[in-house]
């Protein structure tokens, strides 16, 4: 965009398709609340979700980031009227929020995009932790560069022994990754709301898969783990992966690791973003293992949370007898839920 002040990267979470995907997997409603000004434009996608409880006549809701990253987004602002843009634009979803009966809101905001910069005065931001990208655009060689000895060594180990590696675009089918994920899924003991279902995957290929990249690890001709990544604008972004566990002595996840760092500076891609941990400690392990693969932090995963209507809040809070010092948000839902 050629407004000063426009965002110079609009993401694949900001596709309306992806924030779709994830109707059911919430339980709610996508929507996009499109606000103009005369200081520019903001744009934002989030999913509404009735809320069970009932403690008067009429429904009440919230409203929740689709999974992964989004929040609101400046997409124009005019001049030095970027904070007076986000001050009209607070005004503008409190009326919103208002009418609709939406009684809290919580933010996933995006660490690429840093967008929670813009709106610390509209909602309640707080840092989680950092997240680690391959650096695919700094280096002639990202692989010898960005990953670490250990993997590197792991990586040559599994390619002298064999292993094999497939890098597809645009896949027709994701059977082959289903039972994968799936037996991953159940060997971690996840959580129910990451077995995405059939239809989730179908929805995936014929929305969203010209975004789509799966890479393959194979031994023997049997493929021993997968992943799938999204590719938006000169950014890939880890979306969900598995592997066979009588495989992992081959290394599979670095074999791909490998295998999709090196299509990426091939293509052209400027960097691969893998994400945070499962936690917000820097001794986190997902996160140890993730700085493996890469040595560009992000400005960090930060949240937002924001309660529109502070009575019924309350209220809700005191009608399903929830602890609001937790540290679950919204404090109602938490004895339904335990992810963020």
């Amino acid at each position: 965009m050629s407004q000063k002040g426009a965002v110079n990267l609009i993401d694949i979470y900001f596709e309306p398709d992806y924030g779709r995907l994830y109707e059911k997997v919430e339980n709610g409603t996508f929507e996009i609340f499109d606000f103009e000004h005369t200081f520019g434009k903001i744009q934002h996608m989030y999913i509404k979700r009735k809320i069970p409880e009932q403690i008067d006549a009429g429904d009440y809701y919230d409203i929740v980031t689709p999974y992964g990253y989004g929040g609101p987004v400046i997409l124009e602002s005019h001049g030095e009227y970027r904070e007076e843009l986000v001050r009209e634009f607070h005004k503008a979803f409190a009326r919103h929020c208002a009418h609709q009966r939406i009684v809290s809101e919580f933010i996933r905001f995006h660490p690429l995009l840093d967008n929670a910069k813009d709106f610390q005065e509209v909602y309640d931001v707080h840092f989680m932790r950092p997240t680690v990208g391959t650096n695919l655009l700094a280096h002639n060689n990202p692989v010898n560069v960005e990953l670490s000895k250990s993997a590197r060594k792991n990586i040559r180990r599994a390619l002298r022994e064999g292993v094999k590696y497939r890098v597809n675009e645009n896949p027709d089918n994701l059977e082959a990754f289903k039972q994968v994920y799936y037996t991953t899924m159940n060997r971690k003991n996840a959580d129910a709301y990451y077995y995405f279902n059939d239809e989730y995957f179908d929805a995936l290929i014929n929305t969203l898969g010209n975004y789509l990249i799966v890479t393959e690890a194979l031994y023997k001709g049997k493929i021993i783990g997968m992943m799938l990544t999204f590719k938006y604008n000169k950014i890939l972004h880890t979306h969900l992966s598995g592997t066979y566990e009588e495989y992992h002595h081959l290394y599979p996840v670095y074999v791909m690791q490998y295998a999709i760092t090196r299509w990426g500076k091939e293509k052209g891609y400027h960097l691969l973003h893998g994400g945070g941990g499962l936690t917000n400690s820097l001794d986190d392990s997902l996160y140890l293992f993730k700085k493996q693969f890469g040595k560009h932090e992000s400005s960090g995963f930060q949240v937002g949370k924001k309660v529109w209507n502070s009575e019924i809040y309350s209220a809700l809070c005191k009608f399903t007898d929830a602890n609001s010092d937790d540290g679950f948000f919204p404090a109602y839902r938490a004895k339904a839920s335990c992810k963020v």
